[in-house]
């Protein structure tokens, strides 16, 4: 088998499509989270800091976009993650373990680097910090960047990132439940199978599927669990191949997702007052920063780097003739942009507002940027070296609107 072998024609405009989906949430992304850097560091961040912890209902603003909407993202991110084991290129299980298993050392090196630099911290908590990796950013840096790599290498970092995030999504529910309550997590399990009873019927009607959706997302909240784990167990209830639901729901939550939960979030979650973590130069010294900003850029690299390199190691799949290493470094270097999830689990780890949570943000922050720029040096070289292939391999004799390359 080869690694990041040619997919599907059908799979080749589906990646390329919600590229530019996702290019457009990554900007909106970026710009939410400068505003409130800008905002948290001006002379108004007392006015930042009061909008963040104003109530609406049982909740802050800051709380209700940690908890509220990021499941909405988590529901896009887990629909993704179906479609592709479901229908996807990756239905093939010799195709899926390579992400799988990339996804996986990507989260373990940076975590063990994590680790080691903060064992006499009395920061361990922090362990899981620079594991995530940031779809929408990580996209758009590539939409960018890697206007001609491969398609193969684009779907491999799109699902990495998913598969990240769902291991994320279970570090978050096993590792940062503080007190777990039986009673209402046995409960969400009602609503939760009654909405996918009514997916699997074919059932669209939001007046029907909302309130059960709403129903399981209070529940599991309420169950000490993080909330955002409801989003991606309703995901995997919604069928891929009968009623086009999948498609369906993305096609409506996806912009939702991209274009004001994750933004929102990012408002209020990247707001780091650097006065308040002691100085720029006193948080650059704090092993909380250092051990996230190594986990990012370096432990990701070697994580999925190393991973994928001991999947050819070790079965017969080997890298695509066409490719080189250094297109796997490219992309590996783009996981270290952990951006959104990492936030969260910083959040979760040590609190929200605490010096450490200011540093484990910075720290956040520093290593995404370090991890772009890096991985930009690098995709930018092999993208003109694959822009003098793409214009042999664009042509369709036939004239059929499928290249002739995916037809031979």
């Amino acid at each position: 088998m080869s690694l990041f072998g040619r997919g599907t024609w059908s799979e080749t405009r589906r990646i390329g499509d919600l590229l530019r989906t996702e290019t457009i949430g990554g900007m909106l992304l970026l710009v939410a989270a400068l505003i409130g850097i800008g905002w948290a560091n001006s002379p108004w961040s007392a006015a930042y800091r009061t909008l963040c912890a104003v109530h609406l209902g049982p909740l802050t603003l800051s709380e209700w976009a940690a908890d509220g909407l990021l499941a909405i993202f988590f529901f896009v991110a887990g629909l993704e993650l179906k479609r592709e084991f479901v229908a996807g290129d990756l239905r093939d299980p010799r195709r899926a373990a390579l992400p799988v298993v990339a996804a996986v050392g990507g989260m373990v090196v940076p975590a063990a680097i994590f680790a080691l630099i903060n064992l006499d911290s009395g920061a361990l908590a922090g362990w899981a910090t620079p594991t995530a990796t940031d779809i929408a950013f990580a996209l758009a840096v590539l939409a960018v960047l890697g206007t001609h790599l491969p398609t193969a290498l684009r779907t491999f970092l799109l699902t990495l990132a998913v598969v990240d995030d769902l291991l994320a999504i279970v570090i978050i529910a096993v590792f940062y439940t503080s007190s777990l309550h039986p009673l209402p997590l046995l409960l969400a399990l009602i609503p939760l199978a009654l909405f996918g009873l009514l997916v699997q019927r074919g059932v669209r009607r939001w007046w029907l599927l909302l309130p059960l959706a709403a129903a399981t997302w209070v529940l599991v909240h309420e169950s000490g669990v993080h909330a955002t784990v409801a989003g991606v167990l309703l995901a995997f209830t919604v069928p891929v191949r009968r009623f086009g639901l999948a498609e369906h729901f993305e096609h409506r939550f996806r912009p939702l997702s991209a274009g004001f939960a994750v933004p929102v979030f990012a408002f209020t979650a990247a707001g780091v007052s650097v006065a308040a973590a002691g100085g720029l130069g006193a948080s650059l010294r704090d092993s909380v920063t250092i051990g996230v900003i190594a986990g990012l850029v370096v432990g990701k690299t070697v994580g999925v780097t190393g991973a994928t390199w001991l999947v050819q190691r070790f079965t017969r799949a080997r890298l695509d003739p066409g490719l080189s290493w250094w297109d796997v470094v490219g992309v590996a270097l783009l996981g270290g942009i952990g951006f959104t999830v990492s936030l969260l689990i910083g959040e979760l780890a040590f609190g929200p507002g605490t010096a450490r949570d200011g540093n484990a943000k910075i720290g956040v922050l520093l290593g995404s940027l370090l991890a772009a720029l890096l991985a930009a040096i690098v995709l930018r070289v092999r993208n003109q070296h694959y822009r003098a292939l793409e214009a042999e391999e664009s042509v369709d004799s036939d004239h059929d609107g499928i290249p002739d390359v995916y037809q031979r």
